[in-house]
Formats: C-alpha cells, sequence, structure tokens
C-alpha cells in the first residue's frame, strides 16, 4: 500500500454517465490484482475530505510504460471533480487495498457476472483470464442500455450476455437468469454488482446444490479503506462481522449468505 499522487494521461466519458480516467501505473502499484481497489481523494484541499473507493479497472501499455485506469459513474461531489480531470490533471490516490479475485488454476469456463458500475473489475479478470486461454462468459446487466459497457471494448474472446431491465438492449430481465443457465457450464464464476443481486444469485447457487465457488466483488461505504474506521462493515448470516476494505472486497457467496 502506498500514497501516490498521480497525472491524469487521458480523460473520457464511455457512456452514459460512466467516465475512465488514465494513469501511468507506479512501481507501487504494479502488485494491484484484478478486484483490489484504490481510494482516490478529490478536490484541491480537504473538501470533500474522504477518498472515494474505485476497482482498478484495466491496464495497458502506452507510449512511457504501462498505464492503469479507474471506471467509475458520476455519482456525487468527489465523482463529478473526478470526471472533470483532464490531461495533465493530478489524483492523489493509496492503494492498492483490498483482496481481488483468486481465480482456481487448472479450470478452464469462467462466468463473469455484472450489475451496472459492477463491470469495473471485470473487464482487467476478463482480459487476463483470456491471456492464459481461459474460456470466458461475460454477463452485464444495467437498467438500460445507456448503461451497458461497450463491447467493442472488451476482449473479442469473451462471449457476452447483456440484460437490460427495460428490455432496450440483450435480454430483458437481471443478470440472475443468464448466471442460473450458465452455472453447470462455467467452472467457477466471478461478480461485482449490488448487493441485492449477490443475495439474488445466491439463491440460484443454494437451488443448485452446486459446490462450486461464487467469488462476489462486494461494495461497501468506505471512508479509510484500510480496516480502520469500520463503515464498511457487513454481517455475514453465521455471524461475526467483516470488513468490505480489509476482509475482501472479494467473498465467496457462501461465506456470507449461508
Amino acid at each position: 500500500m502506498q500514497s501516490e499522487t498521480l497525472e491524469v494521461i487521458e480523460s473520457a466519458r464511455l457512456y452514459g454517465e460512466t467516465h475512465v480516467l488514465w494513469f501511468p501505473l507506479p512501481d507501487s502499484f504494479k502488485t494491484a490484482q484484478p478486484g483490489q481497489f484504490v481510494m482516490a481523494y478529490c478536490g484541491e484541499g480537504y473538501d470533500p475530505l474522504l477518498g472515494r473507493a474505485l476497482s482498478v479497472h484495466r491496464t495497458r501499455t502506452g507510449p512511457r510504460g504501462i498505464e492503469f485506469a479507474l471506471l467509475f459513474d458520476v455519482v456525487g461531489r468527489g465523482t463529478a471533480w473526478l470526471a472533470r480531470r483532464e490531461r495533465g490533471d493530478e489524483v492523489r490516490m493509496v492503494g492498492p487495498l483490498g483482496r481481488g479475485f483468486e481465480p482456481r488454476p487448472n479450470v478452464q469456463r469462467m462466468l463473469l457476472v455484472g450489475g451496472g458500475i459492477g463491470v469495473a473489475p471485470l473487464v482487467g479478470l476478463a482480459e487476463g483470464l483470456v491471456a492464459e486461454g481461459r474460456e470466458v462468459t461475460m454477463v452485464l446487466g444495467a437498467r438500460s442500455e445507456a448503461g451497458v459497457f461497450p463491447a467493442s471494448l472488451l476482449p473479442p474472446a469473451v462471449e457476452l450476455i447483456v440484460t437490460t431491465e427495460d428490455g432496450s438492449a440483450g435480454e430483458r430481465g437481471r443478470v440472475t437468469a443468464p448466471f442460473e443457465r450458465l452455472l453447470g457450464w462455467c467452472d467457477q464464476a466471478f461478480a461485482c454488482g449490488p448487493n441485492p443481486m449477490f443475495e439474488a444469485m445466491y439463491g440460484v447457487v443454494r437451488a443448485s446444490q452446486t459446490a462450486k465457488p461464487v467469488q462476489a466483488l462486494l461494495e461497501g461505504g468506505m471512508a479509510c479503506g484500510m480496516g480502520i474506521c469500520y463503515s464498511c462493515a457487513v454481517f455475514p448470516r453465521r455471524g461475526g462481522v467483516k470488513l468490505v476494505c480489509h476482509d475482501g472486497p472479494m467473498f465467496d457467496l457462501r461465506d456470507l449468505y449461508a
């Protein structure tokens, strides 16, 4: 974990209110794994005071070396400030933080499920899995076509299934329907999205009586991102307390809902 002040290389609105920022990848962030996050601090002073937890989206090779991206929706003052950053502006961030996805070795068929901005960490995960020669199917859900991540920005080898609640793109409905169809096909599943999506997915897992691991990247209201403030505490059904920032954000669905 390291604090870095990084210069924006590229800033763009990709679709709807979803923006992407690209930065040079510092040495201290080179260990980052898909599913880990950074705390990005917004504003020139101390307002807003707290950072915004953002998943590491993906990496690429640029003219000056490896670059990494943050993908986010504009939902408040902090993310609105980030969306206004231009090439050459600076953003301070701390990372990489948390526990990321853990693909099992020697398995082939990988299912990725994203709800809304939950697509952010799944793209980099998909790129890594494809590079390893694994089969990847990605299910992306959104309220409407305006909130769907562009298929053109995914690796060509990824099979994409889109669901929208209003039926404006792909299948009408939510991600649970294709997840249920594909759970028997996959060797391992990964998901990122809102917590109600995870509860619905666990209902599918429980009904199927499968022992396959389903790793979920939880969203949480993080004030510090380092396990100090306890603002991101979650309470598994078996009892106890877990912190999204420190014990996660990756959890197996069974650890939360069984």
